[in-house]
């Protein structure tokens, strides 16, 4: 055979990383919108790393929360599987110089999040474990001569030929069409830039989720979108800063305007609730214009602000001390559990095609994903994929046609649009009458010459919302006001072509 083709892995966050890495010393394209590496959203990552390091502890009680945080639809499978696999995956990050915080005998600090039933979440510089995570793996690509970098260029769409992935065609950064033949991994990231407010980069555009569906690939649970209950509640912003869950994990409290600690009397883990339910407590107060404050000063004297240095920056940087009064909070989107359907080696429905990270559904997160399992499974699945794909000899793609240049102030409004849309009417509840009117508005916003960021964007919410408006109950992230109980049926993936629901899209249009 003649020299293999290299795989064109698309995204820089975590997943993308520990992906090109895995594949070592194979040839490697490595494509991502950022300017040098670490993009995405992993470098946000306030939280830890779930991962049974503890004597009290094992990879079976991690996978047991996972399930049970997933509200019925987790694969069993999957969950015990990233939960054994990650204590190895942390570990060889040791090796190679992850630098996990260290508790007094010298041995990585565990501490605890909502949903956990033991302390087993490891972190980095305090909550700076996303950051220090993605330049650890950003160095060792950077090292690697096997991987050539393609920074500040735009995935286009796959290349398809008698449905089989033969490649990628994307914008250079000088805007040249820039045509790469060979197996594909999407590890894009979420829908987080669909959502006018979000804890993500607006640039989280669901780009690999919508060059999938269009390309006839398998998709799953696309409803299913985790709201992070705690942003910084400030207006102005492209991106909320996040408080990390570990705040509360190390005591911190929510609390009305009159200072009452309200979560004792929404579920018997109070303030460690998982994370929809917390998110929905809050989102009723902030929505009937009660505002929610967060109280950091037990986690401040249990931690110190050496053990939230992100935090108490973010917090000085908008003008708030936490020491003084407790700081306003209220949701915002933050995960998608839902995304491209995989197996547990990544594989998606169409030959040549891998996903790995948020931009892949494995059935893990199932319907509410439990807390610090995103970065493991960023990692051991990023690895999975590097491992799983065969060496195959290059095939010819062919160049796409010249095409008129984008419409900037359209593609803006559109992508304004979007977001107002997507925030008013997929949100934290969401209703059959709602959903159908966010269809409708969607629909009339289709127009000729987008962005790519602004033409997925678009795509992606019309696809997410037919999800929704098709699950008939409340399960996990997904509360339907009209459904509000979960359905036995549905106790499963929801695994969905593009076509199936732009057809349930025009229908309720």
């Amino acid at each position: 055979m003649r020299d293999p083709a290299p795989v064109i892995v698309v995204g820089s966050g975590a997943a993308g990383l520990a992906c090109a890495l895995a594949l070592s010393p194979r040839p490697v394209a490595l494509v991502t919108k950022a300017d040098g590496l670490g993009g995405g959203s992993s470098p946000w990552a306030q939280g830890g790393i779930a991962v049974a390091l503890g004597r009290d502890d094992s990879p079976d009680a991690h996978a047991a929360d996972t399930l049970a945080a997933g509200a019925g639809t987790v694969d069993p499978a999957v969950a015990a599987l990233l939960a054994e696999a990650g204590v190895a995956e942390v570990r060889r990050l040791l090796v190679l110089g992850l630098p996990l915080d260290r508790d007094a005998s010298g041995a990585p600090a565990l501490g605890r999040e909502a949903a956990h039933s033991a302390h087993r979440i490891v972190h980095a510089g305090g909550d700076a474990t996303g950051r220090l995570l993605v330049e650890t793996l950003s160095r060792l690509v950077a090292a690697s001569p096997s991987i050539t970098l393609h920074d500040r260029t735009t995935a286009l769409d796959l290349a398809v030929r008698d449905g089989r992935v033969i490649g990628l065609h994307a914008l250079g950064p000088d805007g040249a069409p820039l045509t790469l033949a060979g197996p594909v991994v999407l590890a894009t990231g979420g829908v987080g830039g669909l959502f006018a407010h979000s804890t993500t980069p607006p640039d989280a555009t669901a780009d690999g989720l919508a060059m999938a569906a269009r390309a006839g690939a398998r998709l799953a649970d696309l409803e299913m979108v985790q709201f992070h209950p705690t942003a910084l509640a400030v207006d102005g912003l492209d991106r909320l800063p996040l408080l990390t869950e570990a705040l509360r994990g190390a005591g911190a409290v929510l609390i009305d305007a009159d200072g009452l600690a309200f979560m004792s009397a929404e579920h018997p883990l109070a303030d460690l609730a998982p994370r929809d339910v917390v998110a929905r407590a809050i989102g009723r107060r902030v929505a009937a214009g009660q505002p929610v404050y967060l109280d950091l000063r037990p986690a401040l004297a249990a931690r110190g602000p050496e053990g939230f240095p992100q935090v108490m920056a973010l917090l000085a940087e908008h003008g708030f001390d936490p020491y003084e009064a407790p700081v306003p909070v209220t949701p915002a989107a933050h995960y998608h559990m839902g995304g491209v359907l995989t197996d547990a080696h990544g594989r998606t429905s169409l030959p040549g095609l891998w996903a790995c990270g948020e931009a892949a559904c494995t059935g893990v997160h199932g319907a509410n994903r439990l807390a610090s399992n995103s970065l493991l499974e960023a990692l051991v699945f990023g690895r999975r994929v590097g491992e799983d794909i065969p060496a195959t000899a290059p095939e010819p793609v062919p160049t796409l046609p010249p095409t008129p240049a984008p419409d900037a102030d359209a593609s803006r409004t559109v992508l304004a649009e979007v977001r107002r849309i997507m925030s008013a009417r997929m949100g934290l509840a969401r209703d059959a009458a709602g959903l159908c009117a966010a269809l409708a508005e969607l629909e009339d916003l289709d127009a000729p010459r987008l962005t790519p960021s602004a033409a997925n964007a678009l795509l992606a919410a019309r696809l997410l919302t037919a999800a929704a408006l098709e699950r008939t109950e409340s399960r996990g992230a997904h509360m339907r006001l009209d459904h509000p109980h979960p359905v036995e049926a549905w106790a499963r993936r929801h695994v969905v072509t593009a076509r199936e629901l732009l057809e349930v899209a025009r229908a309720a249009a």
